[in-house]
């Protein structure tokens, strides 16, 4: 609209006046009229100056006729705008026409929006097509995730990546050392390219080269339901209960109850009915589920389509996760004989995937050792090095004082969760938290909770506390004793109540109070809390005697709530934690033929980055064809060695990495990648009008809707580049023009009628 009106009153687009340069061209004749003009203004002014009437109304009058003389003189001046034209047929302009597999999109008055490039660049003559082809030379490619050339019928719309980025910096490669007057760009703008469009952009202006983007399809979508965006662990052990969140949107389906299934390789492992949020604002839903199968897992998160959506495509989002089946070793160190150690462990021993190595001290220097795997394994108590510490990926310290420690071995434990990334549990009891002395050393600073050594529980005061959870619990799997959230929050109701010896008020900013207890005068305090620090995470457990939860009197004898518990707690205290290869695959999945990328983190066994191991992937294709690939320090990041992995069938990869150091191996560890065609095309599927305008701007071309371009081949012949010819346009008779010049003729009137000088 503003374009249409515009060319109206000045006759131009605004493109050219963004272009174009001003000038005058008078004549001899053009200078006497200016002196006949002013000889008039100034009489004018005389006139009114003497004349009778007020000396507002003189003012007004002298000044509209004024005005009226000076556009008569700028005309009489010939104002000229000079511009650079493109010679017709002497220059290139490249078309990129978007063919992935958003264009198949209906939301185009009800076509898809592939239709618009049919129409328009179907045959030769006709559309957008013919009124470039009449003035230059053009060149059409189509791209996804690289640019080509194309006629019609090579349009599939099918590709499943779009990278404008590539496509833009491939076609000004293509066209190098051609007459471009600019390149024309016909896509949704939906990117879904992981490197920056900036660098491409970059070039382009560099080169001043312009781009005119045509956005097809709607902004905002009328009717459909996207899952948005699933959040979920990388890696998980065999049997894991996971609490995840769906983040839902919607248009046009306000209020509306639809039924989210999670589904395991095809097995239905979870389904819940969830309300739809309001239009716009996303909502972040809870989903529960285990899994039980070993090896890399698609889970796939779906919501039936709905009747009018215009995309059901989005409504499915699938997550990776490696399940591992192995034996995670938790280190348990005691301080004094006490039955929250025994039912702890009796609680994993069911469990394939947990071990819990407990170290319990009977006297001075004397210790009792269960579930060791070697004689050897802490003969001499506490571990004392790094390398045996962190040998363990989990620690649980009980009631045992830090006066048990020596300053080293505090260091260590902080160590153990800030360098190598493992967990850490610290037990309510007579000896732990800030009665147990730990206030101002090294492992306070790793706890969630705040450690006062001036305010201790007093010697033999005993808090009784009934315990629930947070709002941030119950959205762990932790305190999930039951089938559904709401049994689990019946459940924690029932629970008879615990005590605690340790006085805990407040925590850390940043962590997390999972559990909250009230004890008898009614003040809630943190029973669990947890938080991250450095590579690690560190959970604080405020009471001393959980046990009762198994052997109370109104628990039955086969309630499973204190093993649920202490299951899912060990479980989350060893999830994530690195090995000493630890590898990483920088996306989720890959197309079919294209490499993946791989980087591993690799240290010794003190968890010290290493930069000379010789790390090498024996990789294993769909098809059981198995090679070897290298693996190269980056050279920037300590430790961190990256390698390129070519794919060519579809299905999961296996990694098997192994990393050697002075004719030993320092370590080793499994990944998977998947070898897929990708659906991120249908996610955030409105006309991403923002990034086109942003490409054009940047590169000084303008950006049209496809309803508008019918302009767009006369904007090309003003870029001013390639081969070019000098082009004057008058600007004395454009309408604007005649309009100002009757528009103060008819105030000069108007005001005197007001005035009643007429």
């Amino acid at each position: 609209m503003f374009d249409a009106l515009f060319q109206f009153f000045f006759d131009l687009s605004p493109l050219v006046f963004s272009q174009g340069e001003f000038r005058f061209a008078p004549t001899t004749g053009s200078y006497v009229a200016a002196v006949v003009v002013g000889i008039a203004a100034g009489l004018a002014a005389l006139s009114y100056r003497s004349g009778r009437g007020r000396t507002r109304d003189r003012v007004v009058l002298a000044t509209i006729r004024i005005a009226l003389l000076a556009v008569i003189l700028i005309c009489l001046f010939r104002p000229l705008l000079v511009v650079k034209a493109a010679v017709a047929q002497q220059n290139f302009i490249g078309v990129l026409l978007d063919d992935s597999r958003s264009m198949q999109i209906a939301d185009n008055a009800g076509q898809p929006r592939a239709a618009f490039v049919r129409d328009e660049f179907g045959a030769p003559d006709r559309g957008l097509l013919k009124a470039l082809s009449e003035r230059f030379t053009v060149r059409l490619f189509r791209f996804s995730s690289a640019p080509s050339r194309v006629t019609q019928e090579d349009l599939s719309f099918s590709g499943s990546q779009t990278r404008l980025g590539a496509a833009l910096s491939g076609v000004r490669q293509e066209l190098a050392g051609l007459p471009v007057a600019g390149l024309v760009m016909v896509t949704d703008g939906a990117d879904t390219a992981d490197a920056a469009l900036g660098e491409a952009l970059l070039g382009l202006k560099a080169e001043g080269l312009p781009v005119f983007t045509v956005g097809v399809g709607q902004e905002t979508l009328s009717k459909d339901i996207q899952v948005g965006r699933v959040v979920t662990p990388k890696t998980a052990l065999k049997g894991t209960t996971l609490m995840v969140d769906v983040v839902l949107s919607q248009s046009g389906f306000d209020g509306q109850k639809v039924t989210l299934d999670v589904e395991d390789e095809g097995t239905l492992v979870s389904t819940q009915q969830v309300t739809l949020p309001d239009a716009g604002t996303p909502a972040s839903i809870p989903v529960r589920f285990s899994v039980t199968e070993a090896g890399p897992r698609v889970l796939r998160f779906r919501i039936s389509p709905q009747a009018g959506e215009l995309v059901t495509e989005n409504n499915a989002r699938e997550a990776l996760i490696d399940v591992r089946d192995r034996k995670e070793k938790i280190l348990y160190f005691e301080g004094e004989p006490r039955w929250e150690l025994k039912f702890i462990r009796r609680a994993v021993t069911e469990d394939p995937n947990l071990i819990v190595t407990a170290l319990q001290r009977t006297a001075d220097n004397k210790y009792l050792r269960l579930g060791v795997d070697t004689p050897d394994e802490l003969v001499a108590g506490f571990p004392k090095t790094r390398e045996e510490l962190f040998a363990y990926r989990g620690l649980v310290l009980g009631s045992i004082e830090a006066g048990a420690f020596t300053g080293d071995q505090l260091r260590m434990i902080a160590e153990f969760v800030d360098r190598r990334g493992g967990g850490l549990l610290m037990l309510g009891g007579p000896r732990a938290f800030a009665e147990g002395g730990y206030a101002g050393t090294a492992v306070a600073d790793v706890l969630p909770v705040v450690l006062d050594r001036n305010q201790l529980q007093p010697k033999d005061a005993v808090s009784r506390m009934s315990v629930k959870p947070t709002r941030a619990g119950s959205a762990t799997a932790v305190t999930q004793l039951a089938a559904t959230e709401a049994a689990s929050a019946e459940k924690w109701g029932t629970l008879p109540v615990v005590t605690t010896v340790n006085r805990i008020d407040a925590i850390k900013p940043g962590a997390t109070i999972l559990l909250t207890g009230t004890d008898e005068t009614r003040r809630e305090r943190p029973v669990l809390a947890y938080q991250r620090y450095g590579r690690g995470k560190a959970f604080a457990f405020t009471p001393q005697d959980s046990w009762v939860w198994q052997m109370h009197a109104s628990i039955p004898v086969e309630d499973m709530t204190h093993e649920n518990y202490w299951r899912q707690l060990l479980r989350w205290l060893v999830d994530g934690v690195p090995d000493q290869v630890e590898p990483r695959s920088m996306t989720e999945r890959v197309e079919p033929g294209e490499a993946a990328e791989l980087t591993a983190n690799v240290v010794d066994p003190s968890f010290v980055e290493l930069n000379d191991a010789a790390v090498s992937i024996r990789v294993t294709a769909p098809d059981g064809a198995i090679s070897d690939v290298p693996m190269s320090w980056d050279g920037e990041h300590s430790g961190e060695y990256f390698a390129s992995i070519p794919t060519r069938a579809p299905g999961w990869h296996e990694a098997r990495l192994e990393a050697m150091r002075a004719g030993k191996i320092v370590g080793s560890s499994v990944t998977h990648f998947r070898a897929a065609p990708g659906d991120a095309e249908f996610f955030d599927a409105t006309m991403r009008a923002a990034t086109l305008k942003r490409v054009a701007e940047d590169t000084g071309g303008r950006f049209y809707t496809s309803d508008n371009t019918a302009t767009l081949a006369d904007d090309l012949r003003y870029t001013g580049r390639g081969v070019t010819t000098v082009e004057d346009h008058d600007l004395w008779h454009m309408p604007i023009v005649l309009i100002l010049l009757v528009g103060l003729l008819c105030a000069e009137w108007g005001y005197r009628r007001v005035v009643g000088l007429a």
